[in-house]
């Protein structure tokens, strides 16, 4: 028997579009609520005087070499995170302007893990190398279980994994908001040492709250900012700047553990435009419809048997 692959191709497209219309599938995915103890960070761009001393920190806390360009003495050397480097604060300048804060001025912006609520990495690995911890949902990294397959790489939306090239023994890299020290009592090292408070360590739903109140406050005027830990009650005063009536992360792709406050917008801060929409929920929601009841297999079956029949002599 001889069977020709276009009318194979025919019988299982033909099922499928059966299926589709009996069954069509709903792309839209239940989002996911953040955890109730979700730890995070609020980074506060207008509060950041670009000093560098959390890439230090973290530097130190993580054990991480340091590598040309980790001095003080450049901007934005390195330039983006890399197997060496967890965290970086970049530079946006938009114009002549010497201002700060503002569109055609400049600003300041941090980069590391924004640790979703939904995260893709952690959908797509095969071996559970990354998972997202139960109590802080905090994204972690088991470089003893990770096979080297970069899914992970390819599935962040924020371009944040990487992996050690130059390494022998290569793993994967990226920021797990210093979740070792935290059995010591300690915080994320970059929000512990931040001397003006951009960085604020503490639970979501209260940096969240924190954010919300900063969109209030009147530019201009002079505020109290938490400082290190939103707990400890320790605040500086500052300066509010007249801030862009956004807050990132609270929603984009189903929302993040970090999130951030400008007064310059986040795409000109070089952060990606995202959907409301978890990319790891509409997946798994698409894959679920079509193998729910067998309805794939059973499809790419009706369309075998129907190419054979139709090719089988007596």
């Amino acid at each position: 028997m001889k069977i020709k692959r276009r009318d194979f191709l025919k019988g299982v497209a033909g099922g499928a579009v059966l299926t589709a219309v009996s069954s069509p599938i709903d792309a839209s995915a239940e989002k996911k609520p953040r955890l109730d103890n979700a730890l995070g960070i609020l980074y506060d761009a207008t509060l950041c005087i670009g000093c560098q001393v959390c890439m230090v920190a973290c530097k130190k806390a993580n054990d991480m070499p340091y590598v040309p360009g980790d001095t003080l003495e450049t901007w934005e050397k390195p330039s983006e995170l890399s197997s060496n480097t967890l965290n970086i604060i970049k530079k946006y300048e938009g114009g002549e302007s010497q201002e700060k804060d503002v569109e055609d001025g400049f600003s300041f912006v941090k980069r590391h893990c924004m640790h979703c609520v939904d995260p893709a990495c952690v959908s797509v690995c095969p071996v559970s190398a990354l998972s997202k911890d139960p109590d802080t949902g905090v994204v972690t990294y088991n470089e003893k279980a990770c096979i080297g397959c970069r899914y992970c790489q390819v599935a962040c939306p924020f371009n944040i994994p990487k992996f050690q090239w130059e390494s022998a023994f290569p793993k994967i890299v990226k920021c797990q908001l210093c979740s070792h020290l935290f059995k010591k009592n300690e915080i994320s090292a970059c929000c512990s040492q931040c001397p003006t408070g951009a960085s604020l360590f503490g639970p979501v739903n209260d940096l969240m709250a924190e954010a919300k109140r900063r969109l209030q406050l009147q530019a201009g005027g002079y505020a109290d900012f938490p400082l290190s830990d939103i707990r400890t009650g320790k605040t500086v005063n500052a300066r509010v700047a007249a801030y862009n009536k956004e807050i990132y992360g609270e929603s984009e792709v189903g929302g993040t553990q970090v999130i951030m406050l400008s007064g310059v917008s986040f795409t000109k801060l070089g952060l990606p435009e995202l959907p409301d929409e978890s990319y790891t929920g509409v997946a798994e929601t698409i894959q679920h419809t079509l193998y729910k009841g067998l309805i794939l297999p059973a499809v790419a079956f009706a369309g075998l048997a129907y190419v054979i029949k139709k090719n089988t002599k007596e």
